[in-house]
């Protein structure tokens, strides 16, 4: 009895350890996209004309705040997953 409530326990704590680590690394996973998205938009802005340039750089610092607050959030959930 005592080795099966000590089985039950670790598989319990283990599956909030891993939720846990799953939110860090999909916002980690969305923060890389961003930046990504960031420079596909701050190339288009280089090589547009002007009515299309602003929109192209208007759209890569939407994308590079979105990245910054992701990436933001990925150090937290980490940092909870060490505590």
């Amino acid at each position: 009895m005592k080795k099966l409530i000590a089985a039950l326990s670790v598989l319990i704590i283990s599956g909030a350890a891993y939720a846990q680590a799953g939110t860090a690394v999909k916002e980690a996973g969305k923060a890389t996209a961003e930046t990504a998205k960031q420079g596909v938009e701050a190339a288009k802005g280089a090589t547009s004309s002007e009515p299309e340039k602003t929109v192209h750089k208007a759209k890569s610092k939407v994308h590079k705040a979105k990245a910054k607050a992701h990436g933001n959030a990925a150090k937290a959930e980490a940092k909870e997953t060490v505590k």
